[in-house]
């Protein structure tokens, strides 16, 4: 029993109170159809508190904890709150204020009550909802939360009463769970609420030997619900060889949710600095819905080779091993650890050299990529591994008058592509398309985005051919056209 003096009157106002908040969810579940589900069941996360839906859909989830000040019997005055109802005795003739305040701090009811009685402090509020009544007898004063819904929830903190719109417990996220339909949550920052939500059928999404249909549903990293500890500058060694990073998460990340995973991969004489900072990912995070639905992250290349002269060269990335794949798995390993990827949309974007390395990766990780957008590339110099005899998705831009990675070096990296995206045959194995001819810029007018007809639907390839040299910011009408075009190209998956 807690008990509170005030030294001006001699009226003793004790209470006994639970700290839990009272409130009542109210909520009806229904499909697009407008029928309800047999047996939804709805669950606040945090506080762990469930229901069923009934034949209507309807459900109703409230605190149980009954919370009433009890008046002391030795009292010369007293009052007591129960249910949003309030009974108040006193012996002196000053009247009682009552003053009722919503949780923003508004006041919504004012009454001065004389003597002794009981006024329904809920019935007189035209709101339904949480709310806190002041009470003062003479120069005693007391605060005390109470609900429309018929729940008091007790005295309230020093810090409340100084902040009436702060309700830090009150924020949860309603689960509702159904056979045949997705699992629905819903953030709730107020759980006095009436909610109407509509659930999902469970899309029947085609299943496939290798890769994943188009419009699959996110498939969730092993780093999906950890609070994120990575800076957005850090190193990282994968196949021995220490590497500088930085990262660029989204704006609001949630570790609940699966976000789509884009490297950047910078040329000769950039640096992972340079595309992170400078460049924004060649651009694309700056195009729509980036910053809020990617994971950027730009590598940097350290190499320091011995060529077969003997000749120590240097380069962004290696040419003479495979130590920057084993780099790349391990440290795709270590973000979907770490952070809540999308493990079937990993994408990797290069400009000259870092598009030799993105075309390089589109040969053996396959299984790991889902596509990559290279601009300026060629499949010499970079060390180039076999090709795993698996489709990607592929995008290819090129100059035709680059002099450095050649219209003709860039379409000998497309056919690689090309020879594995056909469509599969009776077996499952996918086709050489290589025998398809692509339009191409012929010299005059805007550039020519050719999209191949005879691969896999699920692994298209886009080559874009300008006029201009090594560049992966053509303009035309002053407007970069392969930035927006690439960042389409990824977000379509």
């Amino acid at each position: 029993m807690k008990k509170a003096f005030f030294p001006i009157l001699p009226i003793v106002l004790s209470m006994a109170f639970t700290s839990a908040s009272a409130y009542t969810l109210r909520g009806t579940v229904t499909n697009k159809s407008d029928s309800s589900p047999i047996h939804a069941t709805v669950k606040l996360l945090k506080r762990g508190k469930t229901a069923e839906t009934d034949r209507s859909g309807a459900f109703v989830i409230k605190e149980d904890d009954e919370v009433a000040l009890m008046s002391s019997r030795n009292a010369v005055g007293h009052f007591s709150l129960l249910n949003g109802v309030l009974n108040f005795t006193q012996g002196s003739s000053a009247p009682v204020q009552v003053k009722v305040f919503d949780l923003k701090g508004g006041l919504v009811l004012t009454k001065t009550l004389q003597g002794s009685g009981s006024i329904d402090l809920a019935a007189s509020i035209p709101a339904s909802g949480t709310f806190v009544a002041e009470i003062q007898l003479g120069s005693a004063r007391e605060k005390v939360r109470f609900s429309t819904y018929g729940k008091t929830l007790g005295a309230m903190g020093s810090a409340e009463k100084t902040a009436l719109h702060k309700e830090g417990d009150d924020g949860d996220t309603l689960q509702v769970v159904a056979t045949d339909y997705d699992t629905l949550l819903v953030p709730l920052s107020n759980l006095d609420t009436t909610l109407d939500l509509k659930l999902d059928w469970v899309a029947v999404e085609q299943t496939y030997a290798f890769g994943y249909a188009i419009g699959n549903k996110p498939t969730p990293s092993k780093g999906c619900g950890k609070e994120n500890t990575l800076k957005d500058y850090f190193t990282f060694t994968g196949g021995g060889v220490e590497h500088e990073v930085y990262l660029s998460m989204p704006e609001n990340y949630d570790k609940n949710k699966p976000y789509r995973l884009v490297f950047g991969m910078h040329y000769m004489g950039g640096s992972a600095e340079v595309v992170a900072k400078r460049e924004n990912y060649y651009g694309m995070r700056n195009q729509e819905g980036a910053k809020e639905n990617t994971i950027f992250v730009a590598p940097h290349g350290y190499t320091t080779e011995t060529d077969r002269s003997g000749k120590e060269t240097s380069n962004p990335w290696r040419c003479g091993d495979d130590k920057d794949h084993l780099f790349f798995d391990e440290f795709l390993t270590y973000l979907n650890e770490n952070l809540c990827v999308d493990t079937s949309r990993v994408f990797s974007v290069g400009f000259s050299f870092g598009a030799m390395l993105s075309n390089a990766l589109a040969q053996d990780f396959q299984h790991r990529l889902r596509g990559v957008v290279v601009f300026a590339t060629m499949d010499q110099v970079i060390y180039m591994p076999k090709n795993k005899g698996l489709p990607i998705a592929w995008m290819g831009t090129v100059g035709t008058s680059d002099d450095l990675c050649t219209p003709k070096l860039g379409r000998s990296a497309r056919d690689r592509i090309l020879k594995n995206n056909g469509m599969p045959d009776e077996n499952g194995v996918y086709t050489d398309a290589r025998k398809e001819v692509a339009e191409e810029y012929t010299g005059s007018g805007n550039h020519v985005c050719y999209d191949y007809k005879t691969v896999d639907p699920r692994f298209p390839v886009k080559w874009c051919t300008f006029d201009g040299q090594h560049t992966y910011t053509p303009k035309e009408d002053g407007k970069v056209w392969t930035i927006e075009t690439g960042w389409k190209f990824i977000t379509q998956f």
